[in-house]
């Protein structure tokens, strides 16, 4: 049986896609076939064809050698503004049950799917719907990227409270260091690992 995983993480840019790209190369080194999906993306390139290119979904698509792009990541927009917004002006409703149905189709080709959430667990996907809503619909395991920088304590422990209380099962997180010289990192990393209901999965240096 397949097993699938929603990735949020602390807030926008705490490396949600670095650290899937990373958790996808350690799993596939235990011999299983991953996939990936980045349901909703902005910040797109319009290529001649009309295709949108996002950075996070390319770097998804080298990693696993997917080939269909529309199937991993079916909202996809221009503007590098929140997803809602861009839904919005570009006068398309993301839809829950499209997203599912195509989980549904990648997890019959896998071992294990990852799902990319876009910005933290309450980022708005439409003016009803949010990150939370998205990963309540999948009823998958949520794994917590926690961008290691100042605040990142209190950042993590309120996305692992409201993970809680939707009812999703904060199956464990991962520490990106996203700054190369976070004051106290060990101190962080150890009081994060304390207080944080759920394991450690993989802890990322610096990369530049």
């Amino acid at each position: 049986m397949t097993q699938g995983y929603f990735i949020t993480g602390t807030d926008t840019d705490c490396g949600k896609t670095h650290s899937t790209v990373k958790l996808i190369r350690t799993l596939q080194a235990e011999g299983k076939r991953v996939l990936a999906m980045k349901p909703v993306a902005s910040g797109c390139i319009r290529a001649n064809d009309g295709t949108l290119i996002n950075d996070d979904v390319e770097r998804l698509i080298a990693a696993t050698a997917q080939q269909d792009r529309a199937l991993m990541s079916p909202y996809r927009f221009e503007p590098a503004i929140s997803p809602h917004i861009a839904a919005r002006e570009a006068g398309i409703e993301v839809l829950l049950t499209t997203i599912c149905q195509h989980y549904r189709q990648l997890a019959a080709d896998a071992d294990v799917v990852l799902v990319e959430g876009a910005g933290g667990w309450f980022a708005p996907l439409s003016d009803r719907i949010t990150i939370q809503d998205l990963a309540q619909a999948l009823q998958l395991p949520v794994i917590l990227v926690v961008g290691m920088k100042l605040g990142c304590i209190n950042h993590a422990r309120l996305s692992a409270q409201a993970i809680a209380t939707a009812g999703c099962t904060l199956a464990g997180w991962i520490a990106n260091r996203i700054e190369p010289e976070q004051a106290r990192y060990s101190d962080n990393l150890a009081t994060l690992k304390q207080q944080l209901p759920a394991p450690l999965l993989l802890e990322l240096p610096w990369e530049g």
